[in-house]
């Protein structure tokens, strides 16, 4: 919609919105029924199919004994991680490396501009490289197991657990697991507190009176490694693990890895000791009975506060999980006759789910949640977007805003990014931790796609409570933001076109970042960014900035060649060179994650998607790129086309029966992924600005009668 468009045209979108929405209104559906039906049963050992419970700013997994007993064995699978937003640690800098050895200088508009690479100079600046890449790395905070013997004595192995059945009730947020060691019944339940980052357990078996059921928990170093489970257990010199006993039924252990603290409270029920059986290593043992009940606390730092009890902990999740999914969006295809409904509701169920317990924190989460680490467990900024917009159109905005109040933390650093490179505004980083410091990469630090994503998510914000409140809280950001894009489009010799120039990389990133011109996601980006930071002005009776609205106006179409459009202006051909048809399809983003904008033609976009499809190397993409082909679909009434790609059979666009989105060996969960597939369902149900068709993504065939309540339409 044009910025400045006429009161009539609001008018006729909103009706149509109003049309749109509207459907599945008629009939209220059950979302108890809906949402316990694709609760998760695992009954055999399997290391993809860990469950977790956990709370956006923490999580933890467990195997098949609803714990972590097993957790070497689940190391190459979905790994059996207790995770957090602020739990992080640093190696100490001993050889006083500087982030600007990491430093690359580029020839920009007649200056050199420095950008944080992977190119080395010599073995002290590759180590300084190194160093920024993988400080700090995200922490796993502990490991809570069962220590299970036999009755020879010998600890149980994963293939002595008999008759397992491993339940994840999604309604209440709860763990169960029923299993016999020797035909010895053991049952274990576990809820992960909702705002603490906490969980409780209770466990029964006849095993705990004979002493062969304890728990124990382990306490590992920190792994400096890309992708890895995160537990290092071989360094047990290189940190330390201090038992505080706090009262007859409470103790701390006091953490400590160089320079990171850390502490970890627990609190059990009933007759039981905790003892240090050796470095790291934790027991709790009950003294009588068949029951040992216990609620653990990791923070930063831990008062005197009495833990919340099972119980306790138990109304809690019943409280608040029954709450989210009252008050979230849901669809309902159990009257759809299609056979690949059943699967979509699947996926949206458990998507809601993790996207909750993973990526609804303070901060923005990385790919693999808080799981395990990849990218040393950093947060990328260009997928934000993925993991959190679709929480407003599942009516989750204030998710949206606890994640953008973030920004205003990391604002200083990325404001001096922009100055040292020589630009006006903000230039926000890509590949982060907590500190907001960006890593060196020869691909992240030359992306621009993820700039304009503050500016998308403060609008879904302003548009679910439209108040000077949001407006004021954010403006700081957007107006930054908009400067920034702004300055770096170049006009050309004319000065009536403004381009996007090297070095730049694409969010299709195989392009080279020295001859990347004009890519046209980007394109479409910097147009939609501009024109809502401007009515953002407006909103606050400001005047336009006349620089954003020059290089609005004046931003370049799209190139195209033989009536497709290309992934780059300067592409030789995009669609039969093996090279330019793997990565991310982004050409289709330009009309699906946006909307279709007055530089972009339809038919040259439908003729662009039908071609995608056809030719695209599907193996060497990556989990977001199914949904947003499906959302580009879906916009140019292509609803067959957006079933297609939104449940291609192809191993990246796998979901696993935990409902995580299964990438490679290397990669087994991919947040983004389950983060796109909701934002996508949400714009083939609820439609978008004008849409006037009903349920627009699904055919009209008669065996799609989708019903849904409570999603909000997109832009």
């Amino acid at each position: 919609m044009d910025l400045y468009c006429s009161k009539t045209k609001l008018l006729l979108i909103t009706l149509a919105f109003v049309g749109c929405r509207s459907v599945g209104k008629t009939e209220k559906i059950d979302r108890l029924a809906l949402v316990t039906r694709n609760n998760v049963v695992v009954e055999q050992p399997d290391t993809l199919a860990s469950l977790s419970v956990g709370n956006g700013n923490f999580a933890f997994t467990t195997d098949i004994t609803g714990l972590q007993t097993f957790y070497k064995e689940y190391e190459n699978g979905v790994t059996l991680g207790t995770q957090s937003n602020w739990g992080w640690h640093t190696f100490p800098n001993t050889e006083g490396y500087s982030i600007m050895q990491s430093a690359v200088y580029s020839d920009y508009r007649g200056r050199k501009v420095p950008y944080l690479a992977q190119s080395a100079k010599n073995e002290r600046d590759a180590k300084a490289i190194d160093y920024f890449r993988e400080n700090p790395q995200r922490l796993q905070l502990g490991v809570i197991r069962l220590l299970l013997k036999k009755s020879d004595g010998t600890e149980v192995k994963l293939a002595d657990i008999q008759q397992p059945k491993h339940q994840l009730n999604l309604w209440e947020g709860r763990i169960s697991s029923e299993f016999s060691v020797e035909g010895q019944l053991v049952k274990v339940e576990v809820f992960a507190h909702q705002q603490k980052d906490m969980v409780s357990t209770k466990i029964s078996s006849p095993l705990i009176e004979k002493g062969r059921l304890k728990v124990e928990w382990i306490f590992p170093y920190a792994v400096p490694v890309n992708t890895h489970s995160g537990y290092d257990f071989v360094s047990p010199n290189k940190h330390q693990s201090k038992l505080e006993k706090v009262g007859e039924n409470s103790a701390k252990i006091l953490r400590t890895l160089d320079n990171d603290h850390y502490q970890v409270k627990m609190e059990w029920a009933g007759q039981a000791e905790l003892q240090e059986t050796e470095k790291h290593h934790f027991v709790l043992s009950a003294k009588s009975g068949n029951s040992l009940e216990f609620s653990c606390l990791f923070a930063p730092e831990i008062n005197s506060e009495t833990l919340p009890s099972f119980a306790e902990t138990e109304k809690n999740n019943l409280e608040n999980w029954k709450n989210f999914w009252e008050t979230s969006g849901v669809v309902d295809f159990s009257a759809c006759t299609d056979l690949r409904a059943k699967e979509l509701e699947r996926r949206f169920v458990l998507s809601q789910y993790l996207t909750k317990i993973q990526n609804s924190g303070n901060m923005p989460p990385q790919e693999t949640g808080l799981v395990f680490n990849s990218w040393y467990g950093k947060a990328h900024l260009e997928m934000h977007w993925w993991h959190t917009a679709h929480f407003a159109n599942w009516g989750h905005p204030e998710i949206i805003d606890r994640q953008l109040e973030w920004y205003h933390t990391i604002y200083k650093k990325a404001l001096e990014t922009a100055q040292l490179q020589g630009f006006k505004g903000i230039r926000w980083p890509k590949m982060i931790g907590p500190e907001g410091q960006n890593s060196p990469s020869g691909i992240g630090s030359y992306l621009i796609w993820q700039q304009p994503h503050i500016i998308y998510m403060a609008e879904q914000l302003y548009r679910s409570h439209p108040s000077p409140e949001i407006l004021n809280k954010y403006k700081d950001l957007i107006f930054a933001t908009a400067d920034f894009m702004a300055d770096f489009a170049v006009p050309d010799s004319t000065g009536n076109v403004y381009n996007l120039l090297p070095p730049l990389i694409p969010a299709q990133e195989h392009w080279k970042r020295e001859t990347s011109v004009n890519p046209p996601f980007e394109l479409a980006y910097w147009h939609w960014g501009l024109t809502i930071a401007q009515e953002w002005r407006k909103r606050l009776n400001l005047q336009p900035d006349s620089k954003w609205e020059d290089v609005r106006n004046k931003i370049a179409a799209p190139a195209q060649k033989n009536g497709l459009y290309l992934g780059i202006a300067n592409a030789p051909d995009s669609y039969t060179d093996p090279k330019a048809i793997t990565d991310h399809p982004m050409v289709t983003g330009t009309v699906g994650i946006l909307p279709l904008g007055d530089k972009v033609d339809p038919e040259i976009m439908r003729n662009t998607l039908k071609k995608v499809m056809s030719v695209w190397n599907w193996p060497m993409t990556w989990g977001w790129d199914y949904p947003m082909v499906a959302m580009c679909a879906t916009r140019l009434n292509e609803p067959e086309i957006a079933l297609e790609a939104l449940l291609k059979d192809v191993q990246k666009n796998t979901y696993l029966k935990n409902g995580h989105n299964y990438q490679s060996p290397r990669l087994r969960i991919y947040l983004p992924g389950n983060g796109g597939f909701l934002k996508t369902i949400a714009l083939m149900c609820a439609g978008w600005d004008g849409c006037t068709v009903e349920n627009p993504g699904f055919p009209k065939d008669g065996k799609w009668n989708v019903k849904w309540e409570g999603l909000v339409r997109d832009f």
